[in-house]
């Protein structure tokens, strides 16, 4: 019987061994719909760190009003990863309509007084774990105050991330680069996943106001090149006013290893599949700050650029979870 026990314990600890770590790098809607979802299905450990420096809607007036982390890309992550009642979930995606809290999120309202009732940021991850039946990581990119700027072509600079997001200014304008002011310093525990990881994973999401304000904070970057895990890109479906007018594959790349500071292994992104032209019509029309699908140039070195069909069969042009997690997965075989 004792033999027969130890056996077990050998089978279970051998696949805590065998199990792999993957740091998931994002932001906004994107990167917790099409990979955090999908992710949580398979047995591997994820570590989600999330951008924090929001300054719009919900998130963005709780900071400014609290003099807080923004918490809205945090929450993004924990409904993802959740395991929870589907009524709990709407619950804390619940936002109102009226009255002095209009246009607050339940969740970003939660979260903001689990911080200000604790004064833990560690505390208020733990007990939104707990609630929401999340076992996996979820962490913040960092806890310092900071406002990421965008300089344009014509040097104006941009402050703000809502403002690069949804630009006030001429949108045709290239963003030369970004940068965060005051510089921030890394959550310890991000960076202890990022060394742990098997496999880095970035975006998803919005290039300069979600990725590159995460790659930007100190300690970030650096770690990733110590890191002895594989980094892999998620490329955009569709290019954004403002952001990324006309921008390819390639480009989309090029920006990427210029905030990470070294070259990705892997750049994951949609093949020359284009759906009917009336689905995609109906997709730019719910979208008006989307231009148009990525370009894919010609002759991507394919060891590097893995081009497949990311869209599901039918109805919105997204990333299909499903089809993207395999291919994840199946890097991290690799």
């Amino acid at each position: 019987m004792l033999i027969f026990y130890f056996m077990i314990e050998r089978e279970r600890m051998s696949k805590r061994i065998k199990q792999k770590h993957i740091v998931c790098l994002g932001g906004g809607n994107a990167m917790p719909k099409a990979v955090l979802s999908g992710l949580k299905k398979y047995p591997v450990k994820i570590s989600a760190v999330c951008a924090m420096l929001d300054t719009g809607g919900s998130a963005g007036r709780l900071r400014r009003d609290y003099k807080i982390v923004s918490p809205g890309d945090i929450r993004r992550a924990f409904l993802a990863l959740a395991n929870t009642s589907p009524i709990i979930e709407h619950l804390f995606n619940y936002r109102f309509e009226n009255g002095q809290l209009k246009g607050h999120n339940l969740a970003n309202l939660f979260i903001t007084a689990l911080e200000l009732a604790t004064n833990d940021y560690q505390k208020v991850l733990s007990e939104m774990s707990k609630f929401l039946n999340v076992s996996h990581q979820v962490l913040p990119v960092t806890l310092e105050k900071s406002t990421l700027f965008a300089v344009l072509e014509n040097g104006k600079i941009i402050a703000g991330e809502t403002n690069i997001d949804k630009p006030k200014h001429n949108g045709r304008l290239k963003i030369k680069r970004v940068f965060l002011r005051p510089p921030v310093k890394a959550y310890k525990p991000a960076l202890k996943a990022i060394k742990e990881a098997d496999l880095i994973v970035i975006g998803p999401g919005d290039l300069y106001s979600s990725l590159a304000q995460i790659l930007l904070a100190k300690g970030i970057s650096e770690t990733i090149k110590k890191s002895k895990a594989k980094t892999v890109y998620i490329c955009n479906l569709a290019t954004k006013y403002g952001e990324t007018n006309d921008f390819s594959v390639q480009k989309f790349s090029d920006e990427i290893e210029k905030y990470l500071g070294q070259k990705l292994d892997y750049v994951v992104y949609n093949n020359n599949f284009v759906p009917v032209g009336s689905r995609v019509k109906k997709y730019f029309d719910r979208h008006p700050e989307l231009i148009s699908l990525v370009r894919v140039d010609p002759g991507l070195p394919r060891e590097k650029f893995l081009g497949r069909n990311l869209l599901p069969d039918r109805g919105l042009i997204e990333h299909d979870s499903g089809k993207l997690t395999k291919i994840i997965i199946g890097l991290c075989k690799r």
